[in-house]
């Protein structure tokens, strides 16, 4: 996905509007170019290069391949913008749209700001983040694939449902329910902030991770948390597998399955009649005497 040579044809300073005026454009340069209120403007283009565009038109980009856009500005009318695309690279560009990418592949989206991202990059596989920020970010990444994501922050409930194979560095995500059923997802040197994270999850590891928040990591099978700091963190582990080697205090584990906790202190352990397994996992206080 990439462009050596400039498109051969150059549009620029003008404005469309309507009905797919530019459906189908193939092999162009945008600079400069509104799409004005309407749908669909530019569905089913290739091989375009677009910067310093403003689009006010709902879809622009469904079924298009091979498009770079910079400098751009989608306003709140362009939801929907990119949908069942593929070969998207977006950068430097500010999104106030909803819903802006969802069955979207083989795409880079960098250093770029989402206003208003709810239930933005569904369904979507090989998609590449660097340096973006999401607000008003509810169900974003729902049922992601291979997804890569680099100093995001993000404020949003209900992040990354059942996605599988993503790698998470550098981020911050204020998320309530995030990582939700997911499959094998790593995390390194973020912080992840909001009640009830991971559970029934299947192979999350968090490495030098800072967690926030109650009741995390339930019914988790696989977890694996290293060189973790957990703050605020209450009721942790019910029902999950988990190696746990974190580095503060934890306020409370309850009715882990199986696996071992290891922590400086741990201010309450709740075994109960519901444990599904007494004993099952090892619970290590380097502070204090083992239980």
């Amino acid at each position: 996905m990439s462009h050596t040579t400039a498109p051969a044809h150059l549009i620029e300073n003008c404005f469309y509007e309507g009905e797919r005026p530019l459906f189908g454009l193939k092999n162009h340069t945008l600079d400069r170019v509104k799409i004005y209120p309407g749908e669909s403007a530019l569905k089913h283009s290739e091989d375009l290069i677009t910067r310093n565009c403003e689009y006010m038109g709902k879809y622009p980009y469904w079924h298009s391949n091979n498009i770079v856009i910079a400098d751009s500005l989608f306003t709140p009318y362009a939801r929907a913008a990119i949908w069942y695309a593929q070969h998207i690279h977006m950068k430097n560009c500010v999104v106030d749209a909803p819903k802006m990418f969802r069955r979207v592949a083989y795409s880079i989206i960098e250093n770029t700001r989402f206003t208003d991202a709810g239930e933005t990059f569904w369904n979507c596989h090989d998609v590449s983040l660097h340096n973006v920020e999401l607000a008003k970010a509810d169900y974003v990444f729902m049922n992601g694939e291979e997804l890569q994501i680099e100093n995001m922050k993000l404020q949003g409930n209900y992040s990354f449902q059942d996605a599988r194979n993503v790698v998470i560095r550098n981020s911050y995500l204020n998320s309530k329910d995030a990582l939700w059923g997911t499959e094998n997802v790593t995390v390194h040197d973020s912080i992840l902030e909001g009640e009830y994270l991971g559970w029934y999850s299947k192979n999350l590891k968090l490495v030098n991770c800072t967690i926030r928040g109650g009741q995390p990591l339930y019914y988790a099978e696989g977890l694996v948390l290293e060189n973790c700091k957990m703050e605020n963190t209450d009721l942790c582990f019910e029902y999950s597998d988990v190696q746990a080697d974190v580095i503060s205090t934890i306020d409370s584990v309850r009715n882990p399955k199986g696996g071992w906790i290891h922590a400086p202190e741990i201010k309450e352990i709740i075994i109960d009649e519901h444990c599904l397994s007494p004993g099952a996992c090892k619970i290590v206080q380097t502070n204090q005497v083992n239980v």
